[in-house]
């Protein structure tokens, strides 16, 4: 009896060291490129613009291994598979804070090819053009997707409605049809779970067409516990649900060449009007930053989608491109947006900040973002490691 149990829980420990062994290598595997194409925007853009770069990695820390191009650009990959950077001629470090003692040693023929004295024109073209990178390969990730396999839209139809629900104390029926949520079209059944999922506790309004007509609606999600891939998260619910089970209820749509672009661009800005939104609740206090997650779960999760096959892996390299460009352009120094920001600053001023300045915001941006990182790693911990939700 105890070797047969012992025999088991070997297994399922072999099952979980397995599962985790898949996520991350599916993690580092698709971060890595999501990286690399953000990071290559500010290289050829830099290039372009005549700037020399003395680095690119992927990763941080120590070189594992590299190459150097002919134009004495170092390219490798290194230690920590968490990120990446460009280090152009004239930055101090990967954060591209300014050297300028280097600077001022350097001979004119160097200097002119250093980042810092480039005109701000320049240098906010090559710092926007890693987020912007990011966009692209997400619309081209969408457009191949819809010009090869159409687009299925599953219609946001309510098929049932829960007794005792949030739902139906505000007199949602099933049969209903969705139209809008606080004013925002409705096209398919997910873009109203982005919406209820990140309202809990508000009063949303919701305009359905009901027999031919349409009825505006006043609910209000309650905060529950919701079961996910990368374990319970407090999320808003209402208390209905659509079968996705019933053939009428999908819609396929094909696409040629000009309208998958076209399609590519509405999904991508899809994305990032519902970052912009899910920012602007988290800065407001709508949405708690217990419901976010940090490296630990997306790891799990790209385990999980990778795991459901090529098809949905490659969707979920294209949101997680989206999201990666939308966070760099948060106004925080150390990221792009913070570089921005510096240089919108020098725009009107006509003279860049001191140094000492930049110095001081960008260990504040550092101490920001690290904080974030163990309060997002935290949630993701206690997401493993709470069993079931509390009550």
């Amino acid at each position: 009896m105890f070797d047969t149990l012992g025999t088991i829980l070997t297994r399922l420990g072999d099952m979980v060291a397995w599962s985790s062994l898949f996520s991350l290598v599916s993690f580092i595997v698709v971060l890595s490129i999501i990286v690399f194409v953000h990071e290559f925007g500010h290289f050829i853009v830099g290039r372009w613009c005549g700037v020399g770069v003395r680095e690119f990695s992927i990763g941080f820390g120590r070189e594992l291994f590299g190459w150097t191009d002919r134009k004495g650009t170092r390219w490798k990959v290194s230690l920590l598979p968490l990120g990446g950077y460009v280090r152009f001629v004239g930055d101090l470090n990967a954060a591209s804070m300014p050297d300028g003692e280097e600077v001022d040693g350097m001979t004119p023929e160097e200097r002119a090819i250093s980042f810092p004295r480039q005109s701000v024109g320049k240098r906010a073209a090559i710092i926007a053009a890693g987020p912007l990178a990011n966009f692209i390969f997400s619309i081209v990730i969408f457009a191949g997707f819809f010009m090869a396999y159409g687009k299925t839209v599953l219609e946001p139809r309510i098929d049932e409605v829960i007794v005792g629900g949030r739902a139906e104390a505000a007199g949602l029926k099933a049969g209903d049809l969705i139209l809008s949520i606080d004013g925002s079209k409705v096209v398919s059944f997910p873009d109203v779970v982005q919406h209820i999922t990140l309202s809990p506790e508000r009063p949303l309004q919701i305009r359905v067409q009901r027999a031919g007509a349409e009825v505006s609606l006043t609910a209000t999600p309650k905060l529950e516990w919701v079961t996910t891939p990368v374990g319970p998260v407090e999320a808003g619910q209402l208390g209905f649900k659509v079968n996705a089970q019933l053939p009428e209820r999908w819609h396929a749509v094909s696409f040629g060449p000009m309208g998958a672009v076209v399609e590519g661009g509405r999904e991508t800005w899809s994305i990032i009007s519902q970052s912009l939104t899910t920012i602007g609740k988290l800065i407001t206090g709508q949405v708690s930053f217990k419901q976010l997650s940090g490296p630990v779960g997306i790891g799990q999760m790209t385990g999980h989608v990778a795991g459901l096959g090529m098809l949905a892996l490659v969707g979920y390299v294209a949101f997680l491109s989206v999201s990666i460009g939308m966070v760099n352009l948060l106004p925080v120094p150390v990221l792009d947006g913070g570089h921005l920001v510096f240089c919108a600053i020098e725009a009107i001023r006509r003279r860049p900040l001191d140094e000492r300045i930049q110095e001081i915001a960008f260990r504040l941006g550092f101490a920001l973002i690290l904080t974030l990182i163990v309060v997002v790693s935290w949630n993701d911990l206690t997401r493993i490691f709470v069993s079931s939700p509390p009550v």
